[in-house]
């Protein structure tokens, strides 16, 4: 068997770089060795370097996306993208694989651009009539207006980055005096900053694995936050309780599934996905996609995958694999 060359791509230019390297070595570890050589590739602004055993840096060739190792030239197969963030979740890397042809292991540049997009992945989303929180989009253009935020969203509130993950630059409002502040706050990780009305309820996450050749269903996932609220400590740092599968009636798990798959068919994404809603007074709000979620030991979706009866090591195999077959079709 002829072994693939697999890059892993992984870093990228937010906060979520570091988030994107543990998720690397997790993916590297699992992908079989008998069918994959994997070269993890650290993105950094316009460096791109192979990681080498040996502790060697080598600079990637993005005129045909290889590079060279002892004097041979090894040209990649598939792009596996685990940057979260910048530029591997925006659309930019997936704009690139498309002009040089080369698979990748993600939705396509379009769809990545609008899912990370919150403003406007919600408003592409509203004509399923899916449950919202009330939102205010603050553009970097647009003068800080108290009273006409105030209009539309009542306290407490939350401050977002209209585009980033990870909790980076989100706060949790609760009276006038913190508002600006919490605007300049998500303005450092993007201009655009979206301010959503807070919904009391239970936290629920759910991944899917959907290509054109497969879909596999997740266990929903229960998020309980130490913290005020599902933030970066929350996440990363083990300030959460994270119960799979969620202790809720069938009714509902069922109910999230059917509303994942809507969701996922009518953004047509690709790959591995997970969305988070909160589920209050019987109503189901909607609140992210992730289409590059993290993989790390500790995330939720290699939580799930194993809840549902499949080894991480056979889900990315199937990965690269319908990224392949696919890539004929992009391409």
């Amino acid at each position: 068997m002829i072994k693939k060359n697999v890059a892993i791509l992984y870093g990228g230019d937010s906060p979520e770089k570091i988030i994107s390297e543990r998720s690397s070595v997790t993916i590297e570890k699992h992908l079989p060795k008998e069918k994959y050589s994997t070269y993890r590739v650290s993105v950094s602004g316009s460096k791109w370097n192979v990681d080498i055993a040996s502790g060697q840096c080598i600079p990637v060739n993005k005129d045909d996306f290889s590079f060279v190792l002892d004097g041979e030239k090894i040209v990649f197969d598939c792009a596996f993208i685990i940057i979260h963030g910048t530029p591997g979740e925006n659309g930019i890397l997936q704009a690139y694989f498309n002009l040089l042809g080369v698979p990748y292991t993600t939705c396509n540049a379009f769809v990545s651009a609008l899912t990370f997009d919150k403003y406007a992945c919600k408003c592409y989303l509203r004509s399923l009539g899916i449950d919202m929180a009330d939102d205010f989009l603050l553009k970097k253009t647009d003068v800080f207006d108290r009273s006409e935020i105030e209009k539309k969203i009542a306290y407490p509130m939350f401050v977002k980055p209209n585009a980033g993950g990870s909790s980076f630059g989100v706060t949790k409002v609760h009276s006038a005096v913190d508002l600006e502040a919490a605007v300049e706050t998500a303005r450092k990780e993007d201009c655009d900053v979206i301010i959503e009305s807070f919904v009391e309820g239970i936290e629920l996450s759910h991944g899917i694995y959907s290509t054109d050749r497969r879909t596999l269903e997740f266990p929903v996932t229960q998020i309980v936050s130490k913290n005020s609220f599902f933030d970066y400590e929350a996440k990363y740092e083990g300030k959460s309780d994270e119960i799979t599968p969620a202790p809720v009636t069938d009714e509902l798990s069922d109910r999230i599934k059917r509303l994942t798959k809507k969701i996922i068919n009518r953004l047509e994404c690709w790959g591995l996905a997970r969305i988070d809603y909160i589920y209050s007074g019987d109503r189901l709000y909607f609140l992210e996609i992730n289409t590059v979620p993290g993989m790390s030991e500790a995330s939720i979706i290699p939580q799930q995958i194993r809840h549902a009866g499949f080894s991480i090591s056979q889900t990315l195999d199937w990965l690269i694999e319908d990224a392949c077959w696919v890539g004929t079709l992009r391409n």
